[in-house]
């Protein structure tokens, strides 16, 4: 397992340089491909816990190299959090895995997005389904007060290959139980709602195997204690992953009778559609 290394010394805020400029605040690598950071949010920004934003870099050819990534704290919040891949020979994130407290990155402050509770029908149990930095916007959703007061149960499942890339949403998790904000700010016993079903795929772990694969055999239900699987009268669900995740989740969501919607048409679950790379 990589060591978790963290970089927290305060930095003043620079003036923009950069178009669209906001100011690194805080990086946490926690494994050779995986790392967070926070920057400054603009005083203007206001988005929905779930949505998207255009961040990045110059690129070489002095010309703004922009990727959509959802953002990861919830709307509340004073900052911004993000959750990225490191891909050596990206155009992007092989130059912004290296940012650090006092760097600036571009930031469009247009967020969009699909995975937000207006694009839903009123349900009693929330799914959300994520694999690898797909977590991001579930890190949002699983800090608004919303999904607590619309939801009697919120189950987050997250397929990663080994168990350290797990570690971010594990704790995340683990915060928010013990976070005495976040209960007053939701009221005492909200996060006894959070049900966490962590699998990997390669690395051994206490729960192997795809959660496609977990689903379509009832392991999930079984473990979960939940009779008759997803059903369609209350079950809500959230989707964040690969284009091949993203295709499999939809047909199982689909056979248990729920139907895809989006902000102009709620319906059953949703499906984020944007990706980094």
């Amino acid at each position: 397992m990589t060591e978790m290394k963290s970089v927290t010394e305060a930095t003043a805020v620079k003036a923009p340089v950069l178009p669209d400029a906001q100011t690194v605040l805080d990086v946490k690598h926690w494994t050779d491909s995986l790392f967070s950071f926070k920057v400054s949010r603009p005083a203007s920004l206001r988005f929905r816990s779930g949505e998207f934003v255009m961040i990045g870099l110059l690129g070489d050819n002095g010309k703004p190299l922009l990727r959509a990534y959802s953002i990861a704290s919830p709307s509340w919040d004073e900052e911004l959090e993000f959750y990225s891949i490191k891909v050596q020979d990206g155009p992007l994130t092989s130059k912004l895995q290296h940012i650090k407290p006092g760097d600036q990155i571009i930031l469009r402050p247009k967020p969009v997005g699909t995975l937000v509770h207006d694009a839903l029908l009123p349900g009693k149990r929330l799914w959300f389904f994520a694999t690898g930095t797909g977590f991001a916007p579930f890190a949002s959703l699983l800090r608004e007060p919303q999904t607590y007061e619309d939801y009697d149960e919120i189950i987050i499942t997250h397929t990663c290959r080994e168990v350290a890339e797990l570690e971010y949403g594990r704790q995340l998790i683990e915060n928010i139980r013990q976070d005495e904000m976040l209960a007053e700010l939701m009221g005492e016993g909200f996060a006894d709602k959070i049900r966490y079903y962590p699998t990997t795929t390669r690395e051994e772990s206490p729960k192997m195997g795809r959660i496609t694969e977990l689903l379509k055999d009832g392991t999930v239900f079984a473990d979960l204690g939940i009779e008759g699987g997803i059903q369609a009268e209350t079950d809500r669900a959230m989707v964040c992953g690969s284009l091949a995740f993203n295709h499999d989740i939809k047909a199982i969501l689909e056979e248990f009778g729920l139907r895809e919607g989006a902000n102009s048409d709620p319906k059953e679950f949703v499906i984020e559609k944007a990706f980094v790379g």
